[in-house]
């Protein structure tokens, strides 16, 4: 009861929330249940059904930043539905995804993303993949879990280090007991719980209205929130137009979905090819209504706090959602959606940490423990889930104590997603060339690691052409390293220093 106390929302709100986190983690023991091999562990005996992969592909991608941030976007004086654009963009490298680079996965029995750089450049270009994967999953969705308790801390007024161990031993135990199955099929039930969330949140708010449903479309109509595509060619204000979003977009879900762990984790644990291109397809168009459902909640606090409480309308655009969420919601309805948040969060940092376990095993310490008996193995993949859940905890804590500022965070988080579109060029290579040589590869990787780095801090360019840049320059870099050694005819002095 000491605790319940000091909590800013009341007991029942606060039972709520318990009994789901507990309920999850009880879930997800009993789902995993019977699970005996690392084959089961990471993939789940590849026998998951289709629509359970797309909407943990759906779940995966969306964190509690998402669902608090992009009501925002609408929301600030000047927002609209601009962001769908990115969205669209999303759909389209969903699609090329599904062409060029889902093929790959389905050659042979894969069983991680980057065994496909095994047999095309080798086995160090594929440990060097898996660490940047590493580094970067680690510190992004470490930041993610910082953003996530931060907001938890505020809506329920707990210690901060207290909000990260209640989302972090949550997740750990369900990942833990029952790996990849477990995680898909509690990303199935976060996803019902955040998107009921949204959905109740935008009825109360429109229920409240005095106009209902009118009101809101004749609100949103003269602020200009219903605008949905920028033409501009070369806008002055570097705001995100239909181009830099299809472009953007598309080259960001290219690279996220084709070449990221955390992703294509979900296609290898479906029967087959076709089930996985079902899954990743219809992710997108489900995205987009997910993020056209957020913006319109982002319209209607605008409308609200327009009409009952002018002094929020000017408040930050992040923080529109979580202070109706506290302040405005009635007893119960408040717990549901505070649950919403818990099952966004959830869902992103189970998926992680089980992705995590399986690269570092598979990946980067292959040679080393592929000849253990499989009882080991999976006694290691349960370790490393441990490793990786207290290793985001601490990035999160560290980034607290250390008072980040927004912009570090932001730009944490944007070099954390670099990673993604690296390697997105070296499946291009691996697409167009085909075999080269190892050391070539992995000149190609760092060069657009520094390349990027220096993008992000010394330049202004926007975050929606990181991915591209990325890509190119791994892609370019390593090809152009590929011709000048084989006009030189040093191709074979090259693979001499090349490990077998």
């Amino acid at each position: 009861m000491i605790i319940l106390a000091i909590l800013a929302i009341h007991p029942i709100d606060v039972a709520i929330i318990a009994i789901y986190i507990v309920g999850t983690t009880l879930l997800g023991i009993w789902l995993g249940k019977g699970g005996n091999s690392t084959n089961d562990f990471f993939l789940g005996s590849k026998n998951l059904p289709t629509w359970a992969l797309l909407l943990s592909i759906v779940a995966t991608e969306t964190s509690t930043v998402t669902f608090l941030s992009v009501p925002g976007l609408a929301f600030k004086e000047g927002g609209n539905f601009g962001f769908l654009q990115l969205a669209l963009g999303y759909i389209v490298g969903r699609v090329l995804v599904l062409v060029f680079l889902l093929p790959l996965y389905f050659q042979n029995e894969n069983s991680t993303a980057y065994e496909v750089f095994q047999r095309n450049f080798g086995s160090s270009t594929r440990r060097l993949a898996s660490l940047f994967f590493l580094i970067a999953r680690t510190l992004g969705d470490g930041l993610r879990l910082f953003l996530t308790a931060l907001a938890l801390q505020q809506v329920m007024q707990l210690p901060f280090e207290i909000s990260v161990a209640i989302l972090a031993v949550a997740t750990a135990i369900y990942a833990l007991f029952g790996g990849v199955r477990s995680v898909v099929w509690n990303d199935c039930l976060q996803f019902g719980v955040y998107m009921a969330g949204a959905m109740i949140a935008l009825s109360v708010i429109l229920m409240r209205l005095p106009g209902g449903t009118e009101q809101y479309f004749q609100f949103a109509s003269e602020t200009g929130r219903l605008r949905l595509f920028d033409l501009e060619l070369f806008p002055t204000e570097g705001h995100l137009t239909l181009w830099a979003g299809l472009l953007g977009g598309g080259m960001l879900s290219l690279a996220t979905h084709g070449a990221d762990q955390l992703i294509v984790q979900r296609y290898l644990c479906a029967k087959d090819q076709r089930s996985a291109g079902w899954a990743l397809l219809w992710s997108g168009p489900i995205v987009f209504a997910q993020f056209a459902l957020f913006l319109a909640i982002g319209v209607a606090l605008a409308c609200y706090f327009t009409e009952f409480d002018p002094t929020k309308v000017n408040i930050a655009g992040d923080q529109a959602l979580a202070t109706f969420i506290v302040g405005e919601l009635p007893l119960g309805i408040r717990g549901i959606i505070l649950a919403a948040v818990f099952a966004a969060a959830m869902s992103t940092l189970s998926s992680s940490v089980n992705s995590s376990s399986s690269s570092l095993l598979q990946d980067f310490g292959r040679q080393a423990w592929s000849d253990l008996p499989e009882e080991r193995r999976l006694r290691l993949a349960r370790a490393f889930t441990v490793l990786f859940t207290l290793s985001q905890a601490a990035v999160a804590v560290i980034a607290f104590r250390g008072d980040f500022a927004d912009t570090v965070v932001n730009q944490a988080l944007a070099i954390a997603g670099f990673s993604a579109g690296l390697l997105l060029g070296l499946f291009f290579v691996a697409l167009v060339v085909g075999r080269v040589s190892s050391i070539l590869a992995n000149i190609g990787l760092l060069t657009g690691a520094a390349v990027i780095t220096l993008v992000a801090f010394q330049t202004s360019i926007s975050g929606y052409w990181y991915s591209l840049i990325c890509c190119g320059t791994s892609f370019g870099v390593t090809v152009f390293l590929g011709y000048v050694v084989s006009w030189r005819g040093e191709t074979s002095q090259i693979a001499s220093l090349e490990e077998d």
